[in-house]
């Protein structure tokens, strides 16, 4: 059995954030349970935060269009965005308050009915966080609070997510769960160092106790090796590469939808047939999703970029000519010189 040793310097009872990370319908609800479970049997205090339980449905709506390629406003991107930070705030001001009675509505079961005042708390998270960005960002809290940090990556073959999501109550669209797929980039602590306490889950079919037991023990670790709170300039660097690759990659996807839009619309006008109209969307959006994920790996492991001095607008310009180079490609595939656009 797991147990987490306490650090004789520290009197506060030990705590763990937990990130469970994967696809739609991958198991993560089901597994958290089991994970608290098991928690308790160890005698910890353990609960989930669940993010579709403090997300607005109109917020995930949002999601959706970012997700399925459908144009969204920059209105709804915020939107999005604010309310994953308000979830943030809220994780903050549950830290703060030490488990105060209006701070746990949303855990799963309410810490109120969990004994031993002083016990370990393992807080799980249960959300996709299919990029690292939004995974550093409870990282980051962690280490404000002096807490352990760890995740837990439930992979599952995307065939098995997308049948398990058309038997629950409110389904993600398909299309959703495909293109998350394409996007989502599990723990790797070879690229990023804070990633170090991870590990994956098979969820295909059910967990064994085996799993189980080699999740409790990576957060007994975690909880007997609490982050600091003193940033070291490695780590500063390394968040502030992963502020400048998101800028980036956000600013080149603005422009690429802005250069589908137009191509699209041109092809419509030349009198493209909706079959050739749907491969080409196909095709460019695509290329564009493979072109972001690959911009962002050059702007991360580039090491001559200089942050303090990047110019973000020349580094998108001149990334956006090898999008365009590989729209005129798919262009030339599609309608075999029919005509030009």
């Amino acid at each position: 059995m797991a147990t987490a040793a306490k650090p004789e310097q520290d009197d506060r009872p030990l705590a763990c954030l937990c990130v469970l990370c994967g696809l739609p319908a991958a198991g993560k609800s089901s597994l958290s349970r089991k994970i608290c479970l098991a928690a308790g049997r160890q005698g910890w205090k353990a609960a989930v935060l669940v993010y579709d339980e403090l997300i607005p449905d109109q917020a995930f709506h949002a999601r959706e269009g970012l997700l399925d390629e459908d144009p969204t406003s920059q209105e709804a991107r915020t939107a999005w965005k604010f309310h994953r930070n308000a979830v943030l705030r809220w994780i903050e001001e549950f830290l703060e308050k030490k488990l105060a009675n209006d701070s746990t509505a949303f855990l799963t079961p309410p810490l109120e009915d969990v004994q031993a005042e002083n016990a370990p708390l393992l807080l799980v998270l249960d959300d996709n966080f299919y990029y690292p960005s939004m995974r550093y960002e409870v990282f980051q809290l962690a280490r404000k609070y002096s807490l352990g940090f760890c995740q837990v990556y439930v992979q599952c073959p995307i065939e098995i997510c997308i049948l398990r999501n058309e038997n629950r109550p409110r389904p993600v669209p398909g299309g959703v769960i495909l293109e998350m797929a394409k996007r989502l980039e599990a723990p790797n602590s070879k690229k990023n160092q804070w990633e170090a306490k991870s590990v994956t889950v098979d969820s295909s079919q059910n967990v064994s106790k085996c799993q189980i037991q080699k999740i409790m023990e990576l957060t007994s670790s975690a909880m007997s090796e609490p982050l600091s709170p003193v940033e070291e300039d490695e780590e500063v660097k390394e968040a502030d590469r992963q502020k400048c690759a998101a800028n980036i990659v956000h600013q080149a996807d603005q422009a690429c939808r802005r250069l589908i839009s137009e191509t699209m619309k041109k092809a419509k006008e030349a009198g493209a047939s909706s079959p050739n109209m749907r491969s080409l969307a196909a095709h460019l959006n695509e290329s564009k999703a493979q072109f972001l994920q690959n911009l962002r790996v050059r702007v991360l492991e580039d090491p001559n970029l200089n942050l303090e001095a990047v110019n973000v607008d020349h580094v998108v310009k001149t990334a956006l000519l090898r999008f365009d180079t590989e729209r005129q490609e798919i262009l030339l595939k599609i309608f075999q010189n029919h005509f030009s656009i």
